[in-house]
């Protein structure tokens, strides 16, 4: 499977919550490839994490240094307001798709782990965010949305893969490399 399907960039957005890095790391794994999750060049390391934003071209810097020249890999994330020199290089893009309900709940075990004995403030951090990646589907919020993203999936160059992310990520996966084999096939 591997050298079949090898020379794929992949980019993967949707809501948080919706399962874009768990369907990257899968199918990292499954194509033999790296997976990269847009957190890490979009965010500054910080403890706690998530507090301070890398400039956009130092984002995209480092993208170019660790990932962007290499022949395949997986790219988790949303790059769609800072794509300019990234998206003109997807080979495919997957637009995850969730409803509200099972993404906001993902999106609380998450959090809830992650901030475990955390302080109040965290706590407060916290319903701010969900209430912000609630707020996805209407875009009333700044930052990420459906209308956005509905927006920029349409200007891609790449073919637009779009997913339901409900089924298990083993059936996410197969869903992927079918479509992978039938573009290689027409090609």
């Amino acid at each position: 499977m591997q050298g079949a399907l090898a020379g794929h960039r992949i980019h993967i957005f949707g809501a948080s919550g919706a399962g874009t890095s768990t369907l990257g790391r899968a199918l990292a794994t499954v194509l033999a490839s790296q997976h990269f999750d847009v957190d890490d060049f979009y965010w500054r390391p910080t403890d706690p994490p998530f507090r301070a934003k890398r400039s956009i071209p130092e984002r995209r810097a480092l993208m170019e240094a660790v990932f962007l020249p290499r022949r395949d890999w997986v790219l988790s994330g949303s790059v769609d307001s800072w794509s300019e020199g990234i998206d003109d290089r997807f080979t495919l893009a997957i637009f995850l798709d969730l409803d509200i309900e099972t993404r906001l709940a993902r999106l609380r075990a998450r959090e809830a782990l992650r901030l475990k004995g955390a302080s109040r403030d965290a706590a407060e951090e916290m319903a701010a965010f969900l209430e912000w990646a609630a707020a996805y589907d209407d875009g009333l919020l700044p930052g990420r949305n459906r209308a956005r993203h509905e927006t920029w999936a349409s200007e891609l160059a790449c073919p637009v893969l779009r997913l339901n992310s409900a089924p298990p990520v083993e059936v996410l996966v197969g869903r992927v490399l079918a479509s992978l084999d039938a573009g290689r096939q027409l090609a």
